[in-house]
């Protein structure tokens, strides 16, 4: 059953929090053959299977899928499942840990430019990385001419949290979420951007109309700041507005309506707690943050994103989606007017790493049970029955029931 809200959600108790070191690491069971929702029954079939650790996908016109994987290559999945070999041309990515080739995403004219990006990490000095935006055309045998047109500064070692999602404005201006590198405190550090939105002409120049932009010690990239690990963005196509759904430490998970300028409050404040026990400061507590429009605990991990435009599930027009990789299923969350009223965590017994919407509204997941490891992509449809016309038992095996 969906949860109404009446404002914004509050965090969880302590002890909820508390089990979150467990809950975050349980690995899901079997694909389920359909799941119970709160507005329709739906069928969820596998396409294709043996995927190396999928990250991301985007549609082509023709109805095939540009699919990411983390080691470091791009293939092309059709309908029936069939996969490519893997494309030429891509870049040479760090594939530790957090660290791969992430995302990828059309331009909003590539039916006519064939212009592809792609995000990952990229091998820097002394053991270092950073995230690393590129683009190139794509070709019947690849990537053709890519080249790196914006990099996250500075590159640090490790390799976590390092965001990566693309998304086009309804202006044509591309916003790239992007993480904090696992550093904390350069989140509210102007002159970097780790911890940021950044928006970006298509070229990766900087558009002159950025809050920064001629302010010395601030980087003109930057759109929004005080971010944790941004994997999961959409613009609603109808409004405009820019969502983000980024993980929090212990708890804390965020939903946040991205404004021009806005510091979102990392690592100053958060609903969570750090992963040493120690508290962290209410967002309350500190009103010139930017609130969160929800928060989760116990988390959800969320990567993917979208807002649902299509008509296979009309009573979903609208509502952002996105996967949860922790708790092994995907989030829908009920937006009215822009305003959330209400969340629906939808079961799927697996790590849902990305999401999107296909060309006739079918809903499709890419799914892995653990990184690195083999993955799968998924495609979901309402089957003609809704729960609250159901004639008998769902319970079958292979269907996941809402809260089990």
């Amino acid at each position: 059953m969906i949860a109404r809200l009446s404002g914004r959600a509050i965090a969880a108790s302590p002890l909820i929090l508390a089990s979150l070191a467990c809950s975050a690491h349980a690995q899901p069971a079997d694909q389920v053959d359909s799941v119970a929702t709160e507005d329709a029954v739906v069928s969820v079939r596998k396409v294709a299977e043996g995927l190396n650790s999928p990250w991301a996908l985007a549609f082509l016109p023709d109805g095939r899928m540009l699919v990411t994987e983390k080691p470091g290559n791009l293939v092309i999945v059709a309908a029936d499942g069939t996969i490519s070999a893997p494309l030429a041309g891509t870049p040479e990515v760090l594939a530790e840990d957090q660290g791969g080739l992430m995302d990828v995403a059309l331009h909003p004219q590539f039916a006519s430019n064939r212009m592809i990006y792609l995000t990952f990490a990229e091998p820097g000095e002394g053991g270092t990385a950073g995230t690393a935006l590129g683009r190139g055309r794509l070709t019947d045998g690849g990537i053709e001419g890519f080249e790196v047109i914006w990099r996250q500064q500075p590159k640090v070692s490790g390799a976590m949290h390092f965001g990566n999602r693309i998304v086009f404005g309804r202006d044509g201006m591309l916003f790239l979420a992007l993480g904090e590198r696992f550093q904390f405190a350069p989140a509210q550090d102007l002159s970097n951007t780790l911890g940021t939105v950044v928006r970006l002409n298509d070229d990766g120049s900087i558009p002159q109309d950025n809050p920064f932009v001629g302010q010395d010690g601030r980087d003109p990239a930057i759109w929004s700041w005080g971010h944790r690990n941004i994997e999961a963005a959409a613009v609603d196509t109808a409004s405009g507005a820019l969502w983000v759904a980024e993980m929090g430490p212990l708890g804390g998970d965020e939903l946040n309506r991205v404004e021009r300028g806005g510091n979102y409050g990392w690592p100053v404040v958060s609903k969570g707690i750090n992963y040493d026990g120690t508290d962290i400061p209410d967002p309350e507590q500190y009103p010139q943050f930017k609130g969160a429009e929800h928060y989760w605990s116990p988390v959800r991990s969320p990567s993917g994103m979208i807002v649902y435009t299509g008509d296979l599930f009309p009573d979903w027009r609208g509502d952002i989606l996105f996967g949860a990789l922790s708790a092994g299923g995907i989030e829908r969350v009920d937006l009215d007017g822009g305003e959330v009223a209400g969340v629906e965590f939808i079961p799927m017994n697996t790590r849902i790493r990305e999401i999107e919407q296909g060309p006739d509204g079918a809903i499709w997941v890419l799914t892995n049970t653990k990184e690195p490891g083999p993955g799968a992509l998924w495609r979901l449809e309402p089957l003609a029955v809704k729960p609250d016309s159901a004639d008998g038992d769902r319970s079958g095996s292979g269907t996941a029931q809402p809260g089990q």
